[in-house]
């Protein structure tokens, strides 16, 4: 039997309809004549019959007195006939007979024509039964093949998932030695160059003293023989380092050091220490921050809290790397700073200064600082616990939509409508680079040396600080609302006008998923989706209030919050620790998700 996918299913199908309709005609045609021919034969054989009893009932010429006899199918009221009455009467009962004969024998012809119409439809219909069984007994074997290789692929991810978890973990506390080696390293580098600088600056007051004095010849020798015997035992000043700072230093060049390696480690030190003063923290330079680490993010599942938080639309939101402090920015020109505690929002501090709207907040990678866009063409910067903003980075010549900290706190990066993006020193709040666009900028995302924007022309770009131009350009349908950049920095989430949210995996550079639902749809050109912290989400605010959270790995809708928001949703942040989600709206609501 063919298939359903066989190109000859067709013509077999065709072939076989001729040769039923074929089959049933014979049947039809063969049955009219074979009913017909023994329905004559019957009705001469009662034809004749009726003759003989006719021939019978004539009365012989010698009978005067014609003897009457009554048959068994004749009544009562034809003894008084004539015989020729009689037999008129019986020609046409036997006429009417043969009548009724040929009318049932013609209904016996239907009847059986119906039937034969009946069983072929019924042999068809037994035979696509039989297909229809056999069709369902493969997809049956299909389906439970595929179940099980389902299974198998799920319980392989479930494997894959803990190595890479167990394998984050370590490359975690791994990252954490080599910050605490870099920073013993760094410290023992500088002490010793504080020893070598102060043993010089004793050897030249020494000398001094002697050029000055030529008597005390005797004392100048003697103190040169004590700086021979320290020059001789350097073990001495490598013990004493050791129990300083915990931990033997065996790199012999770091103790003899030459003059002009000297000159170089102390014009570093020199202008590292310039950059500090410089600093709007006064703090070293860190590029890595102990950020809490999300093993599985919970889904919000209720509001917790509702506020009113501003005075008119509130555009952004930003959890700290704590997971406890909270910022919300809005048309107002406030920043407001909350708490998290007990599962409420509890004001902490309200940042003023800001010369325009609010359209993005951003924390430093140590939760002292943050830094906002404006629409008072600049971003500002400002240190929590101080109402007053620090300092104002101008430049563009348009709205500024996006403002973010790179991985160390005092580099940032901004986009804006004026089609530039730019990289900001914090450390001397002036623009060390920019960056011409042909479509204005809506986000922008960044690591290291990457930077990554999101345009009104529906293009994703990517920028390096080492090189001139754009490295890699990817496009999306519609207007790029926001990106959101996971935290092992492998996968970008973007949302965009088209009202969907989009996966790329920055490791091949193409898009992975791509996520929509009834009724979702982008209220703004700054409606901002993010992941959760572990990337197994993705969560978005819509146009109607409501919250829409996909499966990353299936691409499927999880869920859908409704309830508080009564406008569209303009941005969401989730927080580290996995354990809470907060929206904010045009209506003025900021709401805690648990």
């Amino acid at each position: 039997m063919e298939g359903p996918g066989d190109p000859g299913a067709p013509a077999a199908r065709w072939k076989r309809h001729i040769v039923r309709q074929l089959r049933q005609r014979d049947r039809t045609q063969k049955a009219l004549f074979l009913e017909l021919v023994p329905a004559y034969n019957r009705l001469l054989e009662k034809a004749e019959l009726l003759a003989r009893f006719s021939e019978k009932l004539q009365p012989e010429p010698d009978d005067v007195t014609p003897a009457v006899h009554q048959g068994p199918w004749e009544k009562e009221s034809d003894q008084g006939l004539s015989p020729a009455a009689l037999r008129v009467k019986w020609q046409e009962e036997a006429e009417g007979l043969r009548l009724v004969c040929g009318e049932m024998a013609y209904q016996v012809v239907e009847k059986r024509a119906t039937l034969g119409i009946l069983e072929s439809q019924l042999e068809e219909r037994q035979s696509r039964l039989a297909a229809l069984k056999a069709r369902v007994e493969q997809l049956e074997e299909a389906r439970a093949k595929e179940a099980g290789q389902v299974h198998a692929q799920r319980a392989l991810n479930e494997e894959q998932r803990a190595a890479y978890e167990a394998l984050r973990a370590r490359v975690g506390h791994q990252e954490a030695a080599l910050r605490k080696l870099e920073e013993e390293a760094r410290d023992l580098l500088e002490w010793l160059v504080q020893r070598k600088a102060r043993a010089a600056a004793e050897r030249n007051l020494r000398n001094e003293r002697r050029e000055r004095s030529p008597d005390t010849l005797g004392d100048g020798v003697r103190e040169e023989a004590e700086t021979l015997v320290l020059a001789a035992k350097p073990g001495s000043l490598e013990s004493e380092a050791g129990e300083k700072w915990k931990r033997p230093f065996r790199s012999a060049s770091a103790t003899f050091l030459t003059v002009s390696r000297c000159v170089d480690v102390v014009k570093g030190l020199l202008d590292f220490k310039k950059r500090r003063g410089h600093s709007i923290g006064g703090a070293p330079e860190q590029r890595y921050q102990s950020i809490p680490v999300c093993v599985t993010a919970r889904l919000p599942t209720q509001a917790q809290d509702v506020l009113d938080a501003h005075l008119s639309e509130v555009s952004a939101v930003r959890f700290g790397p704590n997971s406890s402090l909270l910022a919300t920015g809005g048309a107002d020109r406030l920043i407001l700073l909350w708490n998290v505690v007990g599962g409420r929002l509890k004001a902490n501090q309200t940042l003023e200064g800001a010369g325009g709207s609010i359209t993005s907040v951003d924390f430093d990678p140590s939760g002292s600082q943050l830094l906002a866009a404006t629409y008072n063409k600049a971003a500002q910067l400002w240190k929590v616990g101080e109402a007053e903003s620090k300092e104002t980075l101008s430049g563009h010549t348009d709205k500024v939509t996006a403002a973010k900290f790179k991985l160390t706190r005092h580099q940032a990066v901004t986009g804006s409508r004026d089609r530039t993006v730019k990289e900001w020193d914090l450390c001397r709040a002036y623009c060390s680079r920019t960056i011409n666009v042909l479509s204005y900028c809506n986000d922008v995302v960044c690591w290291d040396h990457v930077i990554i924007s999101g345009h009104n022309d529906q293009k994703i770009r990517f920028w390096d600080s080492r090189g001139p131009g754009c490295t890699q350009v990817i496009p999306v349908q519609g207007r790029v609302t926001s990106l959101s950049l996971s935290h092992d920095q492998l996968h970008l989430l973007s949302c965009s006008r088209d009202d969907t949210l989009k996966v790329i995996d920055l490791r091949v550079s193409n898009v992975r998923q791509v996520f929509r639902a009834d009724g979702f749809k982008c209220g703004s050109d700054w409606t901002k989706a993010v992941f959760s912290p572990d990337r197994s989400y993705a969560l978005a605010g819509s146009w109607d209030g409501a919250l829409y959270i996909w499966d990353v790995d299936t691409g499927k809708l999880e869920s859908s919050l409704r309830g508080p928001h009564s406008a569209a949703v303009n941005a969401v942040a989730w927080c580290y620790s996995g354990s809470h989600v907060v929206s904010v709206d045009q209506a003025r609501k900021v709401v805690l998700w648990h």
